[in-house]
């Protein structure tokens, strides 16, 4: 269609969804959609336009409610996942983006030398082995792994192995039921002309609690949908100290149809079922809900109340920070700059520590995934429980990713090429010279771009921290038995080779080599 990003300014006076065909970009009624999900709004759109090839990205009930973790979905399961872009969009009164081109790519420099480039990184991307596991069984190849390694954290972090976890394995996905002698597991899939297909496609036991006898749920939740990754697996599953696999499924389903951060609703359940476990949450602050860890049915009715902001839903809509806040323990929230966690013991993988008191963003793996090299040895391999060298490390995956980040490229493929291969492709796509150095320097650039944006919007050093938890309480078992992430020791480096000063603002040297 030609378009390359949309910039959202003020508020629509009234629900509405944004169109565009090619050059033609109109802001329409969202009334009829308003107050549905995103697979119900999916049909609609797909009925009104009456176009099979239109793409949707939408957002669900919580978006519409102010739930501070709701996602963007496009694709029926595809998402935009973190820190609350559903949010945004629903204050807004956005309900949806519908786009349809119909015109070629006709701006490449060179497409002989564009395709050559591609195809040769597309080879190097099917020849590694990281990206055929990734391929062969999907995000959630990291479940036995992490467990493995002692880095899985379980019931609210107060565990760095989960006993269950083989049963929430993307192993355990491929294995027939006893029910219908189906898998869980249907097939895998991928974005647009994906070399590796890394998602996962699932069916729920026709015989679970969840769907069995149910007509008040989506035709999808009884048919094919987005299964299981590895972060949904984990905060659904591990996190809540539930291992029952298709209880997890549904819980994932409702997050992909109400467009909800699977990551975000699982730790803050995680949170609660803590304090409830302590005795400073109780039945009549739950709605009657026995919210003890391991209970599948207390998970999947918070996630279902969450969907519906509804009943305790709305509670837990305000995320872990602020509910634990308000039962007086936010010490059991575990979040960097107020997002939740995603599935890597940092007492364990101590880069990625580092990583989360330092991201941009709040608790990111995505960014500064130093467990690539800690655990999986790619691009080489280092100690996780070292602290040494770990500042120097990190700051190499944060600029790549961003170099990653800004092109389009999937994250994953930077398990197989690097910045010498995304240059060559660059370089025969866009005007002006493109290298590898060139590529790095934008991704320094990009990453202190958004460090100084945070810091005038009042971000300090004091922001770049982890919970008392990881910080105080001692890993029970495992390879890690008696580690804790011993921040002290990496942060004041990372601040130095990054060019900033120790209160975390960024040198005036830092900022005229860089042009910010």
């Amino acid at each position: 269609a030609g378009w390359d990003m949309i910039i959202l300014e003020g508020k629509a006076s009234s629900p509405v969804y944004i169109s565009i065909v090619d050059e033609k970009c109109e802001i329409l009624p969202a009334d009829d959609i308003w107050g549905k999900s995103v697979w119900e709004a999916d049909e609609w759109l797909h009925n009104k336009h009456q176009d099979p090839q239109l793409r949707i990205a939408a957002i669900g009930v919580p978006g519409e409610k102010g739930n501070l973790y709701s996602a963007v979905v496009n694709d029926l399961h595809r998402a935009a996942g973190r820190s609350g872009v559903g949010t945004v969009m629903g204050s807004k009164n956005v309900k949806a983006v519908t786009l349809r081109g119909s015109k070629g790519v006709g701006n490449i420099k060179d497409p002989k030398r564009f395709f050559e480039a591609t195809n040769k990184a597309k080879q190097i991307i099917a020849d590694s082995e990281m990206t055929q596991g990734l391929s062969a069984l999907g995000t959630n190849v990291m479940m036995n792994h992490m467990n493995e390694v002692g880095a899985l954290p379980a019931r609210n972090w107060q565990d760095s192995i989960f006993e269950n976890a083989p049963k929430l394995s993307s192993e355990a996905m491929a294995v027939p039921r006893k029910s219908d002698g189906k898998p869980n597991l249907t097939r895998n899939a991928g974005c647009f002309a994906c070399t590796i297909s890394c998602g996962r496609i699932s069916t729920i036991d026709p015989e679970h609690f969840t769907i069995k006898n149910r007509d008040d749920i989506h035709k999808h939740f009884k048919g094919n949908s987005g299964g299981n990754e590895y972060e949904a697996a984990w905060a659904l599953g591990c996190d809540t100290g539930v291992d029952d696999l298709d209880a997890v499924t549904y819980a994932n389903f409702v997050c992909n149809e109400q467009a909800l951060d699977p990551i975000s609703a699982g730790a803050t359940i995680a949170a609660a079922m803590e304090l409830y476990e302590l005795g400073i949450l109780t039945k009549e602050d739950t709605g009657g809900i026995d919210l003890t860890f391991g209970n599948a049915e207390a998970m999947v009715e918070c996630i279902e109340l969450i969907a519906k902001h509804e009943g305790f839903g709305i509670e837990l809509a305000q995320s872990s920070l602020r509910f634990c806040e308000k039962y007086g323990r936010p010490d059991l929230a575990i979040v960097v700059k107020g997002q939740e966690f995603p599935a890597y013991d940092a007492r364990a993988v101590k880069g990625m520590g580092l990583g989360y008191a330092t991201s941009n963003r709040g608790a990111c793996h995505v960014r500064g995934y130093t467990n690539g090299s800690e655990t999986a040895g790619v691009p080489f391999k280092t100690d996780p429980l070292a602290t040494e060298g770990k500042a120097e490390l990190l700051m190499a995956f944060q600029d790549v990713t961003s170099v990653f980040d800004s092109a389009g490229i999937c994250t994953f493929s930077s398990f197989a090429q690097g910045l010498e291969e995304v240059a060559e492709q660059i370089d025969a796509a866009c005007e002006g010279d493109w290298t590898a150095e060139r590529l790095g320097q934008l991704g320094e650039r990009v990453w202190n771009l958004e460090r100084e944006f945070n810091n005038n919007a009042g971000f300090t050093s004091a922001d770049d921290t982890l919970p008392p938890r990881l910080l105080n309480e001692p890993v029970k078992a495992g390879p890690a038995k008696g580690h804790v992430c011993e921040l002290d020791k990496m942060l004041p480096e990372y601040y130095d080779i990054r060019g900033w000063n120790q209160d975390g603002t960024l040198k005036e040297e830092t900022k005229q080599r860089l042009g910010l």
